[in-house]
């Protein structure tokens, strides 16, 4: 369908060197998402704690983007300690938003993947704004995640 919605996917991957069973512990602590998010999305954590990661967990979220305030509830549909976990958007800015968070444990550390595939509301306004500024928008986040793992974790990036 040439003005439907298209389905995007982001890949990343990333050595951590740490065992896996440290990595998807600080992963699993939904918190942990506040300090991995880049402070111009005004990111609260809005799920009173303790949140105990399970499948059927559901975590509400509120962001800004462009001085526009969201609203974004996900839930847990898979969750397997160390190995991965998956949260799926229930409501939000996005058509469809699905993350796969996996964990591999090789030589160096743990391999952490992010697979997240996403579809925009707006039908063939969405991908155009996915070409002016949600794909770039998307990255960033994701590279200022990247970057900030590392500090969250004191430890120091893999050569590479």
């Amino acid at each position: 369908m040439m003005f439907g919605s298209k389905t995007y996917t982001l890949e990343q991957s990333q050595l951590i060197p740490l065992g896996r069973p440290a990595v998807f512990a600080f992963f699993a602590d939904a918190f942990n998402l506040e300090v991995l998010t880049p402070p111009f999305l005004r990111f609260q954590i809005m799920t009173p704690a303790p949140i105990d990661i399970q499948v059927g967990t559901i975590i509400e979220y509120r962001i800004s983007l462009f001085g526009i305030p969201m609203y974004w509830k996900t839930c847990i549909e898979r969750f397997e300690p160390d190995e991965l976990f998956v949260d799926n958007q229930e409501k939000g800015p996005y058509r469809l938003w699905h993350h796969t968070h996996t964990f591999e444990e090789v030589s160096g550390g743990t391999l952490m993947r992010d697979v997240v595939r996403y579809r925009l509301p707006f039908g063939f306004l969405g991908r155009i704004a996915h070409f002016i500024f949600v794909r770039r928008t998307l990255q960033k986040i994701f590279q200022f995640r990247r970057d900030a793992l590392y500090g969250a974790l004191e430890v120091e990036a893999p050569d590479g």
